[in-house]
C-alpha cells in the first residue's frame, strides 16, 4: 500500500483514478499531476517504480490538499458565521446556501440539524 500525504492509495487502480482518493484532488488535477510527472495516466499503481512515486509525492506537496484544505474551508465557513452574513446564517442553521428552494426540496439539509 502506497501512502501519499497520509492517505493510502489503492494499488489495483489506474494512477489517475487512485489519486482522487486524496481530498482536494479531482479529475483534472490528477491528470495534470500525471502529465507533469511524465507518467501514463492509465498505468496501475502497483506497477509504478519508487522514482515515479517520489515524483508524484513532490508534486502533491506543492498543492493544498487533505488537512490544510479541510482546515481552510472550515475557517472560511466560521468567518462567514462570525461576520453574520447571509451565507453564514444559512450555514449556521443547516439550510441550503446557494439559493436553492426549501419548500419542497432540501430534505437532506434540513433532516439532520445539530444545534
Amino acid at each position: 500500500m502506497i501512502r501519499i500525504v497520509g492517505v493510502n492509495i489503492p494499488e489495483n487502480k489506474h494512477i489517475c483514478i487512485a489519486l482522487r482518493s486524496i481530498y482536494g484532488i479531482g479529475k483534472s488535477t490528477a491528470n495534470n499531476i500525471c502529465i507533469s510527472a511524465q507518467i501514463n495516466p492509465h498505468t496501475k499503481v502497483s506497477t509504478l517504480s519508487e522514482n515515479d512515486i517520489n515524483k508524484i509525492r513532490d508534486i502533491i506537496l506543492t498543492l493544498t490538499v487533505e488537512g490544510d484544505l479541510r482546515r481552510k474551508t472550515t475557517l472560511n465557513i466560521k468567518r462567514l458565521i462570525d461576520l453574520g452574513t447571509y451565507r453564514g446564517l444559512r450555514h449556521k442553521y443547516h439550510l441550503p446556501v446557494r439559493g436553492q428552494r426549501t419548500r419542497t426540496n432540501a430534505k437532506t439539509c434540513k433532516k439532520s440539524k445539530k444545534y
